[in-house]
């Protein structure tokens, strides 16, 4: 059994601009820092494959290539990176410099590569450009019996995708063992035929489309039986909450936040009936405890439940019913189901989202 370490769509040099230009910075600082983790994830590995997408664009720091190859030299095994749309092999790219580490490839070319290692073969082919064809189309490793292993860039959920489109039954007639593909910033695999296809999703979110815990996958492989393990990289993530505001909205969010929201990038939505909401004082409240606090007030003025009692109209007669009900319940727990059928009914009647 040979262990591999794959990651893809590091992003770096983000340019986060929806923060601040000096948290935007400390964001970019930490792209920088989990590369740390990279290195340590590699120990015991035969190889790091990364697959595309390192840099958002051309456009790279100084500081940011010093720290990616100094992680990828102290890997202490060959690293192949196969190029993607957001840092193809076009002029002025980094990949094409010299002082890369001699422990690590680039695929520079649309066909695949071999590469032979002792144990596995290695596949791979970069992006020339930010938009390519099947890049795998009629390929077949050059000998089934080995462990052969693809890294590459390319979209597997689409097939119009103008990103490399990688199909089930190219995949499944391939010979391959194991594609470690990159592109979908969300993790996910599935088997084509004897090849297992993955993709880690992105290594660290950047937006509120990216959240969640972010990794990469450590690779059990041998021959006709690969498997995968998601390791997170401890990065700062996004998070996304949605929370009924109710009479004290200040309460009711820190009832719902929880510990890994702590220092989080968070966007909390106000819904539900509520009292009138101060965006401004609850921001103020509740910003120390996040890295980036996005507050947004989705709630509906608070509504008497049954102001429409005697109304000689559909929603009238519906509310004087449960009204009966509700004053003649024994109980509190009955109470509170005759008002929850009530605010059903409503919220059906009004064409408004069912209130949970």
């Amino acid at each position: 059994m040979v262990k591999l370490l794959h990651a893809a769509d590091l992003h770096l040099d983000s340019a986060f601009s929806a923060l601040p230009p000096e948290k935007a910075a400390q964001r970019r600082a930490e792209q920088r820092l989990v590369l740390e983790r990279l290195t340590v994830l590699s120990e015991g590995c035969a190889a790091v494959l990364l697959a595309g997408d390192l840099f958002d664009s051309a456009r790279v720091y100084r500081d940011t290539l010093e720290a990616l190859r100094t992680a990828l030299a102290a890997c202490r095994c060959p690293v192949f990176i196969a190029p993607g749309n957001h840092d193809a092999l076009l002029p002025g790219s980094p990949y094409l410099e010299n002082g890369w580490p001699e422990n690590v490839h680039i695929f520079r070319t649309a066909e695949p590569e071999r590469i032979s290692l002792p144990e596995l073969d290695i596949y791979g082919a970069g992006f020339l450009r930010a938009e390519m064809p099947a890049m795998l189309d009629g390929f077949r490793a050059a000998d089934p019996s080995r462990l052969n292993i693809l890294v590459l860039h390319g979209d597997a959920e689409n097939p119009a995708s103008p990103y490399n489109p990688v199909s089930p039954a190219e995949l499944a007639a391939s010979g391959l063992d194991y594609a470690a593909l990159g592109h979908i910033h969300r993790r996910g695999e599935r088997r084509d035929g004897g090849t297992l296809c993955a993709w880690p999703g992105c290594l660290m979110g950047r937006g509120f489309d990216e959240c969640g815990e972010k990794g990469a996958l450590l690779v059990s492989a041998e021959k006709g039986a690969c498997r995968t393990e998601f390791v997170p990289c401890g990065a700062r993530r996004y998070e996304r909450l949605s929370v009924p505001a109710g009479e004290d909205a200040l309460a009711a969010v820190r009832a719902a936040l929880t510990p890994e929201l702590e220092g989080s990038c968070c966007r909390i939505e106000l819904t539900g009936e509520a009292a009138p909401v101060d965006l401004a004082a609850l921001q103020a409240a509740l910003e120390p405890q996040f890295f980036s606090l996005d507050l947004r007030d989705r709630t509906r003025p608070k509504q008497d439940l049954w102001e429409a009692c005697g109304e000689d109209t559909l929603r009238g007669h519906f509310l004087d019913g449960l009204h009966a009900q509700f004053e003649t319940a024994e109980t509190d727990e009955r109470r509170q189901v005759v008002a929850r059928a009530a605010r059903l009914g409503l919220a059906l009647m009004d064409g408004r989202e069912v209130p949970l």
